[in-house]
Formats: C-alpha cells, structure tokens, sequence
C-alpha cells in the first residue's frame, strides 16, 4: 500500500526534500530550551525580519553556538560540569547540553545573535525578492 502524502501532488515538483525535513521536525520532541518566535516589524526595508528567543539561563556566551548548515539554524550549548568542591542538597538546575534546530526558509539569512538576562536572541530577515519572469521560447521540430 503507498503512502499519500500532501506533496506526492504531481503538480508539486522538487519538494521532496521539504517533506523529509517536515518528518524530521515532526520527531524532534525535545522542548529544551524554552524558546519564542516573534515577528519584528521592518524599519521601512521591504522583507520580514524575525526574532528567536531562547532562555538559556545559566549559560555563558563562551558555552553557546549558533550556526547555519545549509537550510538550517543550528542553536547548541554545553555546560562545563565543574561542581566537584559543591555539596548540593537539592539540585534542580541541571547542567545539561541542548541542540535546537530551525528549518530555514531559502532566502533566510541570519544578522546576529546576542546573550543578555539569559536570553539569546537570534535577529533573522527575509529580504523581499525580485520578482523574475522570463519568457521561454519555443522550438518547432518538424
């Protein structure tokens, strides 16, 4: 029996890859770090900026990294576990290693990042793009 899927479409082609990214995403179920998306209004500028915000409370700039590779926004952090002269009577706050990944639309670019009050926040922008029409000729084979 085959399997139906929105994209086996034939009037969709090449969008293969999306469906397998799509998948991929659905079966990330990990929701550390907390984390918003927000839409930024542009300044004037044509495109769509947007913000991510991740609390990585506990976290020093020098423990993060935000990456792209190749359609995607790669978030991780790593904690040094240093606590060998602590004694914790309760330890609720873990030092623990994240990995978060955001598909990136194609055009997406990434313009910085920035730690403060334990948010990281990632500045993203979709420049508006041209708008391309090119006439195809047609050969006659007789």
């Amino acid at each position: 029996m085959t399997r139906m899927t929105p994209f086996s479409n034939p009037l969709l082609l090449g969008f293969d890859t999306m469906e397998k990214t799509l998948e991929r995403v659905a079966k990330s179920g990990d929701s550390y770090p907390p984390y918003n998306i927000e839409r930024v209004a542009p300044n004037g500028e044509a495109g769509e900026k947007l913000r991510i915000t991740l609390a990585v409370a506990g976290f020093a700039d020098s423990e993060l990294e935000v990456s792209t590779e190749e359609n995607q926004l790669v978030v991780r952090g790593r904690q040094s576990e240093d606590d060998g002269d602590r004694e914790f009577l309760h330890r609720g706050i873990a030092a623990r290693q994240f990995q978060r990944i955001f598909v990136l639309a194609d055009g997406m670019r990434v313009l910085g990042a920035e730690l403060r009050n334990g948010l990281l926040s990632i500045e993203l922008d979709r420049p508006q793009p041209e708008r391309l029409v090119r006439k195809i000729n047609i050969s006659v084979a007789d």
